[in-house]
């Protein structure tokens, strides 16, 4: 079958690869969608626990042998830690990822475990269940903070993150929401999705603020343009330097929250959010153009914001 495969540093190729084993307990989807992650692109020009050859995708929806249209949460917990047993799976001390330690949805079928899959909803688009995953961070953020509605809402960084951080905050009732990003491009996306766009950085005070970049700079910022007592969620891993100031963070009684994937509630919540969304900055491009696209993602490539791969075709 047909795949896209981390082969090298920097490397993606399309490959010929055999077809999956499907074991006890695991049930074959035929891929229809699958997103581009910003945390392989980082993966695969800085190797880490990605380790070539794997076939990446853990964003990503299809359909299983019987025809269930189906989405994939592809965190795998062991359920016996005692993390776990807290109910916090998405941090499970054992955890293993679909599309890292196994191979994931670059490809026309993958093998998964049978309970991470999730049924779509009746009459949810391809589009919509390609870009669940992300938005169901978003929502895991927004839980974390509070939900705060009728908040001043600040959002760093407008790649699919920063643009589902800001969909949910609009949907849950904030006040308003400011998106800061270096891309003029994608800050007049997040202008037309509703936000309220400042430039490359945030310029007022908020009460929660959303760091989707991860780097020191933008750390830094999320806990300068808070006030008092207000809450920092942080979500991107591009950078593992915080960089901030940690005296104003202890005199303005201000919190750093860390926000990492989300729970199964979080990805229900996800999937009755997301067909009522503007994506329009969503392009899908065939399987078959997956490393074209991205490699020049990996190399800095604004646009798409967020691509999906379709091993069927557009």
């Amino acid at each position: 079958m047909k795949a896209l495969v981390f082969t090298a540093p920097g490397v993606v190729e399309p490959r010929d690869i055999p077809e999956p084993d499907v074991g006890p307990g695991e049930v074959l989807v035929h891929v229809v969608t699958s997103g581009i992650c910003g945390s392989e692109l980082h993966g695969v020009r800085t190797p880490g626990f990605r380790v070539p050859p794997l076939v990446m995708g853990h964003e990503f929806a299809g359909r299983t042998d019987d025809g269930r249209a189906v989405a994939v949460n592809p965190i795998l917990s062991c359920g016996t830690c005692d993390v776990c047993a807290a109910g916090l799976r998405n941090v499970c001390r054992n955890r293993r990822m679909i599309g890292v330690h196994r191979p994931g949805g670059f490809a026309e079928r993958v093998a998964v475990p049978a309970g991470a899959v999730v049924p779509l909803p009746g009459g949810l688009g391809w589009t919509a269940a390609g870009v669940v995953e992300p938005a169901a961070n978003a929502v895991h953020a927004w839980r974390l903070a509070g939900r705060p509605s009728g908040a001043r809402i600040g959002v760093l960084g407008a790649g699919a993150i920063g643009l589902t951080c800001l969909q949910v905050a609009l949907s849950g009732g904030a006040a308003s929401v400011e998106v800061a990003d270096r891309s003029p491009e994608r800050l007049a996306i997040a202008s037309r999705l509703g936000a309220a766009t400042t430039g490359p950085e945030l310029t007022g005070e908020y009460d929660v603020v959303f760091d989707a970049a991860g780097v020191a700079a933008t750390r830094e910022q999320s806990l300068a343009r808070l006030r008092p007592g207000g809450t920092a969620v942080w979500l991107g891993l591009a950078d593992p330097v915080a960089g901030y100031d940690a005296r104003d963070l202890v005199r303005g009684e201000k919190r750093v929250l860390g926000s990492f994937a989300y729970d199964d509630a979080d990805f229900a919540g996800a999937l009755g959010l997301v067909s009522g969304w503007d994506l329009s900055w969503v392009e899908t491009f065939p399987l078959a153009e997956g490393a074209e696209v991205f490699t020049a993602l990996m190399n800095g490539a604004v646009a798409p914001v967020k691509a999906l791969l379709a091993p069927q075709g557009r």
